[in-house]
């Protein structure tokens, strides 16, 4: 593959008929700059596919300073370690290093690190993103503004870019189909973070599958329970706490396997018992989902996968002399069945 060509302030100075200060100024989002004189330049990097040089190759370490980041939304949930796994693999079979960040589900450290990474030439990053909203994703815009190489593992509502993920939509919804095929009338969902693009796939996936079946959805089946584990546990205990037991679900269809472990725990608690009072279904099967004091029934999705195809879409664009048309992959999930679900008489 090409190499990207070594385009210079200089010499987008020189085509745009501006000064290297206004082209400066335009990289730095100075208002001294006309907004049309402002465009043009911008036009020309995208056309020029010019990314701006970062501390690290000015510092001419060659390829020893190949490097790409990745942002996840916690370290410590096997899901975006074992992807993270996957990047590293892939971006060592092409030379390159890796730098890890977790924003904690926090936008603004979301938002620290993106500007870090693009500032001290980590050559292009792969980002799990937090939230939507326009007021939310300028970081992102910026991004696109540099032409800075990302790809993002969800979608966001106005953002065009590179995207690797799971169809958590249709992880949620086979899950519930199982329920209901095996006799499962009283279903709620555990709802992860709000600020998890994520939780509301997952909480449509759920929805969707009741408009398919002739039980019928209504809002109190959603449950916002996070994914922490320790208010998973507290607002898990609340909630069977405040109701009678002949008001229980027979199942619930969580937001994580993480979630799941948080909920089985207060149920323990609870005496109340899985599979043969309550059911329980999780979303990931994360490593250690099969070895849980009830083997999860969980949604498997290929983790290690995810993280290679985002690296290798990334390192793809960072390579290339010319433009790269975006790429939207969806990677399918499967549902794997274990102990931790039963089929009602």
């Amino acid at each position: 593959m090409n190499k990207i060509k070594e385009i210079t302030i200089k010499e987008i100075a020189k085509r745009a008929g501006v000064s290297k200060a206004t082209v400066s100024a335009v990289l730095n989002e100075r208002s001294t700059v006309k907004q049309s004189t402002r465009e043009h330049v911008l036009q020309l990097m995208r056309t020029l596919n010019y990314r701006p040089k970062g501390f690290a190759r000015n510092m001419k370490y060659g390829d020893a300073g190949k490097c790409i980041g990745i942002i996840v939304k916690e370290l410590n949930y096997p899901f975006f370690t074992t992807i993270a796994e996957g990047a590293k693999e892939y971006a060592r079979s092409k030379g390159y290093s890796l730098v890890i960040a977790s924003s904690d589900y926090n936008h603004e450290s979301e938002k620290k690190f993106t500007n870090l990474f693009s500032a001290k030439d980590i050559r292009g990053a792969i980002i799990a993103p937090i939230a939507e909203g326009n007021s939310e994703i300028e970081h992102l815009f910026k991004l696109k503004m540099l032409n800075y190489p990302f790809v993002l593992l969800a979608s966001v509502k106005g953002i065009t870019a590179n995207v690797v993920e799971i169809d958590n939509k249709g992880a949620v919804k086979k899950a519930v189909e199982y329920l209901i095929k095996n006799g499962h009338k009283k279903i709620v969902h555990f709802a992860g973070p709000p600020e998890s693009a994520h939780t509301k796939e997952r909480v449509d996936g759920f929805r969707n599958a009741f408009s398919e079946s002739t039980l019928a959805f209504n809002d109190k089946m959603i449950i916002s329970i996070g994914s922490n584990t320790k208010v998973s546990y507290e607002k898990t205990i609340k909630y069977f706490r405040s109701r009678k037991r002949k008001d229980y679900p027979t199942a619930i269809v969580c937001f994580n396997d993480l979630q799941a472990l948080a909920v089985m725990t207060a149920l323990r608690d609870l005496k109340i018992k899985i599979p043969k009072d309550i059911s329980i279904i999780g979303n990931d099967d994360i490593h250690y989902a099969e070895i849980y004091s009830v083997p999860l029934t969980t949604i498997r999705s290929p983790q290690r996968e995810i993280g290679q195809r985002a690296a290798e879409i990334l390192i793809n664009n960072i390579e290339s002399s010319t433009l790269v048309p975006i790429e939207h992959i969806v990677i399918d999930t499967e549902l794997v069945v274990r102990k931790s679900t039963r089929k009602l008489d």
